[in-house]
C-alpha cells in the first residue's frame, strides 16, 4: 500500500529518514512530496491509501481525488486544516499526534513571556515571573507542560478546561476555575491552548481581556481564529498596561504593531512546534499511526467519527 507524505513545510531530514524506516519496515511503499503545490498534491494522492501531512489543507477536493485513501494523520496536535466532515463522508479516518509537540510549544510560551516581561530586552527595567499568577486556558498536553514549567518560575496556577476533572488539575498543583471570566480576572498572564471551534472562534476579545489585572499579558500559541482582533485592539487602546504575544500573526498584524509597538510581539510564522525534537517525534508518531491503521485498524487518536 502506498503512503504519501505531503508537506509544504518539510520535516527535518532526520525525521524524514525515520519516517521512511518505519514505512519501509512495514512493507508499505513511501512517496515523499516536499514543498509541493496543490496540483502536486492532487496528483500524488490519486493512488495513496495513507496520507501524512503537517499544516497542509486537506479538503473535499483532495479526498475526491483519492479514491483509495483510508487514513490521514496530521503530524501535530491541531487538525483544523483537515475537513473532518468530508473525511467522514469519504469513510476516511483522521488522526492527530497529540503530545508530540507539547513541550516545544510550552517552552515557546515562556520564551515569549520572559522576552515581553523584560521589555523585549530594550535595556529598560522589566518584571519577574515569581509570585505572579498564570491562567491556562485548556489543560491538555500543552497546558500541562506549561504548568510544569511555570512551577519552576514559582508562579501561582489556575486552569480552565471543561473536559478535565478538577481533581486532575488539583493533583498537579493547579487551581481549577470554571468560566473564562474567572480565568481572566484572576491572572496576570493568560495562556491560550484552545482549538478553533464554532464555540471558541472570536471568543477572546474586549470583555475578557479588559478583566485582566494591571499589567496583564495575553499569550496565544493556539489559533489566530480564537481572537476577536477588533475587540483585543480596543482593549489595548483603552488599557496601555496590557500586552499581547503570539506565535500566530493576526490578520491585522501591521496595525497591531503600528499602534502598540513594543506591547505586542508576533513570530514571523507559527513557531510552537518548530524544534528538531518535536519535528522528529511528530513525524515518527504519524508514520507509526498510519502503518498501524492500515495493518489492523488501530485508531486511538481518531478525531472524526
Amino acid at each position: 500500500m502506498k503512503i504519501l507524505v505531503f508537506t509544504e513545510k518539510p520535516f527535518a531530514p532526520a525525521a524524514v529518514q525515520a519516517i521512511e524506516n518505519v514505512i519501509n519496515a512495514s512493507g508499505n511503499e513511501l512517496e515523499l512530496v516536499e514543498m509541493g503545490t496543490r496540483a502536486d498534491l492532487l496528483e500524488a494522492v490519486k493512488n495513496a491509501e495513507g496520507l501524512i501531512v503537517r499544516s497542509d489543507k486537506i479538503d473535499a477536493e483532495v479526498m475526491d481525488a483519492a479514491p483509495l485513501l483510508k487514513v490521514i494523520v496530521r503530524a501535530g496536535a491541531g487538525y483544523d486544516n483537515i475537513d473532518l466532515e468530508a473525511a467522514t463522508k469519504h469513510g476516511i479516518c483522521v488522526m492527530n499526534t497529540p503530545g508530540q509537540n507539547s513541550n516545544a510549544v510550552a517552552e515557546l510560551v515562556f520564551g515569549m513571556i520572559v522576552m515581553m516581561c523584560r521589555n523585549q530586552y530594550n535595556g529598560k527595567s522589566g518584571s519577574e515571573l515569581k509570585g505572579k499568577s498564570l491562567g491556562i486556558y485548556a489543560f491538555g498536553q500543552v497546558g500541562r507542560n506549561v504548568a510544569r514549567i511555570a512551577k519552576g518560575f514559582g508562579m501561582d496556577l489556575e486552569a480552565l478546561d471543561k473536559f478535565v476533572p478538577d481533581a486532575i488539575m488539583e493533583g498537579e498543583g493547579v487551581k481549577p476555575v470554571h468560566t473564562p471570566e474567572e480565568l481572566f480576572s484572576n491572572n496576570h498572564f493568560v495562556s491560550l491552548h484552545i482549538p478553533a471551534t464554532a464555540e471558541t472562534r472570536n471568543s477572546i476579545g474586549y470583555d475578557l481581556v479588559m478583566k485582566m489585572p494591571q499589567g496583564g499579558v495575553l499569550i496565544n500559541t493556539a489559533r489566530k481564529e480564537v481572537i476577536d482582533e477588533a475587540g483585543l485592539m480596543k482593549a489595548l487602546e483603552e488599557r496601555p498596561d496590557l500586552r499581547y504575544i503570539s506565535d500566530i500573526k493576526p490578520d491585522t498584524a501591521e496595525e497591531f504593531e503600528k499602534r502598540f509597538a513594543a506591547r505586542v510581539f508576533f513570530t514571523p510564522k507559527k513557531m510552537g512546534a518548530q524544534t528538531a525534537e518535536a519535528n522528529f517525534n511528530a513525524g515518527v508518531a504519524a508514520a507509526e499511526q498510519v502503518v498501524a491503521y492500515l495493518k489492523d485498524g488501530w485508531n486511538k487518536y481518531q478525531v472524526n467519527k
